[in-house]
């Protein structure tokens, strides 16, 4: 806990917090949305695709966004002190958006629980929230929350939660080396850890488990559909009349979820949208 109060996400936003920026925040037009949801960022690791992330944030704005869980790795935080100024960034950038006007809501997860004593506070222009309900511009009423809830391994199984979490932290370190070497010969990003999870029969169903159980409450809440985070696999589906989204994450996949003026979502990839550029996408190289 004491790492986490070194860090400034409960901090006012300063005047003159540009002056704060490693990277300086990118000026131009930026597409606008409605609405942007972006989770499992997992700042404090290695894995975190911090750079990525801020390229996308210098390239849009929005009147809501929403910051689906994890955002904030206090697992790895407690083990080990990690931050890098491009994590400050990103911090800097959220905070920025809500000093400008953007709401902002924070929904914490099962890695930055430690936030979710601070539920219906606000702090710096963030709303500290436990879930949310969201409504589209075409009506619709969305269950906004992390999702850990509903992962079976997490309730019954702590420590196997906690296991996993380490091997995984390997495979994203392997990651950070693998993309470091493509960047180098001038390939896009690719994301081994999502490769391996659609190899894994067993990780294949889980994730299949895991959605229909989560569109199954939000259904006998009384909502038209879910937009969640936690197992870093985006998805836009409809299961059994309830419209089940994941935003995916800032680790392996980097995607956010997004809504257009009109109530229309979109999944977006952003390793292709720099790709599209013709760039070649940036990644956090390990200290």
């Amino acid at each position: 806990m004491d790492a986490i109060t070194r860090l400034p996400f409960l901090s006012e936003l300063e005047e003159g917090a540009d002056d704060r920026f490693h990277i300086p925040e990118r000026e131009g037009a930026r597409r606008r949305y409605r609405t942007i949801w972006i989770s499992d960022i997992h700042l404090g690791t290695r894995g975190c695709n911090a750079t990525m992330l801020i390229d996308f944030l210098d390239s849009v704005d929005s009147d809501t966004i929403y910051l689906v869980g994890d955002i904030i790795d206090g697992w790895r935080l407690k083990k080990r002190f990690y931050w890098p100024a491009a994590h400050n960034d990103v911090l800097w950038r959220i905070m920025k958006r809500a000093k400008r006007g953007t709401r902002v809501v924070y929904i914490p997860g099962n890695h930055d629980e430690m936030f979710r004593q601070f539920t219906g506070m606000n702090f710096g222009g963030v709303e500290i929230r436990r879930k949310a309900i969201h409504e589209t511009a075409d009506g619709r009423k969305l269950l906004v929350l992390h999702g850990d809830e509903f992962d079976t391994i997490m309730l019954a199984h702590r420590w196997l939660a906690f296991v996993g979490d380490a091997a995984y932290t390997s495979l994203m370190r392997l990651n950070v080396v693998v993309n470091a070497v493509r960047q180098r010969m001038g390939l896009p990003y690719w994301s081994l850890s999502k490769m391996a999870k659609h190899k894994v029969k067993n990780a294949v169903s889980f994730i299949s488990r895991f959605e229909e159980v989560v569109a199954h409450e939000a259904g006998a809440r009384g909502v038209d559909g879910v937009v969640c985070g936690h197992i870093h696999n985006a998805e836009m589906r409809e299961i059994e009349g309830i419209q089940y989204y994941n935003d995916g994450d800032w680790v392996e996949g980097c995607t956010a979820l997004v809504e257009h003026a009109s109530g229309a979502m979109e999944v977006l990839h952003w390793a292709d949208e720099i790709a599209k550029r013709g760039e070649t996408a940036p990644t956090l190289m390990a200290a």
